[in-house]
């Protein structure tokens, strides 16, 4: 598991790292374990985790606001609640091997580099693969990889997965990411077009078991074809 966080000199920027870190811990504090989130390693995770090296730099003053933030090509970083909850229901342990589906900017990716064993993570956008992995490294996160790909088909070559996590959300759950779940793993996944949901599926030997939790607003999960065309 990754440790030591790299510094980032905020240069012409008026906000200093100190203030950076007491509205991280405030976030943690306010936002997450105020409405329930108490899983100690997400908590950790996520007061680990500089959430604004992930932001765009018109945004940093926001960047532990309550809300999602663009990113770039019609992506947002979630609102931290909604990732620490995520989180916090797939139940990650430090042995697992975890596939994410649509790295964006890259945060939730670096939270899961804070719980797991191993990433693997996927973007459909090739420029934010390239930026994530690249800030991914620089913060000391080896062990998460990047791949710019379709999620609908997930990464056969790493599965199965003990966990995978969906940070887009799909009209149906793409059945190559259940295939990929290894038994006893869990999918935890927003599903829906106008009506969304956050949905845990876990795989048992001969049934999945399915969970149906709070309404999200997620940007769409879109094949790559559809991709291409914007």
């Amino acid at each position: 598991m990754k440790k030591m966080l790299a510094p980032r000199a905020l240069k012409h920027l008026s906000i200093t790292e100190t203030e950076l870190r007491r509205r991280r811990q405030r976030m943690v504090r306010r936002q997450i374990e105020q409405r329930g989130v108490l899983n100690r390693a997400v908590v950790n995770a996520m007061t680990a985790v500089p959430r604004h090296r992930f932001v765009p730099a018109t945004y940093l003053e926001e960047a532990y606001a309550d809300r999602p933030l663009p990113i770039g090509h019609g992506q947002t970083i979630s609102q931290p609640f909604v990732v620490a909850y995520m989180l916090s229901m797939a139940q990650i342990g430090p042995n697992h091997k975890v596939l994410e589906v649509g790295t964006g900017c890259g945060y939730q990716a670096a939270v899961l580099g804070e719980l797991a064993d191993r990433v693997y993570t996927i973007e459909i956008v090739p420029e934010l693969a390239a930026r994530s992995q690249s800030l991914l490294t620089a913060l000391g996160y080896t062990h998460v990889a990047v791949k710019a790909g379709d999620g609908y088909g997930g990464w056969p070559e790493h599965a199965p997965y003990d966990r995978i996590l969906v940070a887009a959300a799909p009209p149906q759950i793409p059945l190559a990411l259940i295939d990929q779940l290894a038994v006893e793993g869990k999918l935890v996944i927003p599903v829906g077009e106008h009506q969304q949901e956050i949905v845990v599926i876990t795989k048992h030997e001969s049934a999945l078991e399915t969970q149906h939790l709070l309404p999200v607003r997620f940007v769409p999960m879109v094949h790559q074809a559809e991709s291409d065309l914007n």
